[in-house]
């Protein structure tokens, strides 16, 4: 989109899943902040403060249960790989399991922006932001 090189990724499967995390967490950080000024949010400390609450990885792991059963093969197959994927730190206040599962979340959402799959990539980031807000 903002890039034309990642026009130049053909295949984004085949990239590893903490590239495609790495990706989908700047994408998901975006869609929360664009949600959070669209809900009529102008104050930035308050900004932050709601945009912690949906980007976390108990936030973003709860978001990634809420698809399950929503996602396509090929779409559970990335997730299954951000999930399995060792990754060389894990945050403060986030348990293992938790930081797997919100890895799974971002690489499906890089994946799916690499892929160009807009339509799709809404769908998702739209029920995950439904999720987390159910949560908070």
């Amino acid at each position: 989109m903002l890039n034309n090189e990642i026009k130049n990724i053909e295949r984004p499967a085949d990239l590893p899943a903490l590239v495609l995390a790495y990706i989908g967490d700047a994408v998901y950080e975006l869609a929360v902040r664009e949600h959070l000024v669209g809900s009529g949010l102008a104050r930035v400390n308050k900004l932050h403060g709601e945009s912690v609450r949906y980007v976390n990885a108990g936030a973003q792991a709860k978001a990634l249960h809420a698809l399950e059963g929503l996602l396509s093969e090929e779409e559970a197959a990335v997730m299954r790989r951000g999930r399995n994927a060792k990754s060389p730190h894990v945050p403060k206040g986030a348990g293992v399991i938790e930081y797997r599962h919100s890895t799974a979340l971002e690489s499906l959402i890089g994946y799916l922006y690499l892929k160009g799959d807009t339509a799709r990539l809404a769908e998702i980031i739209t029920a995950a932001l439904e999720a987390a807000r159910d949560e908070t």
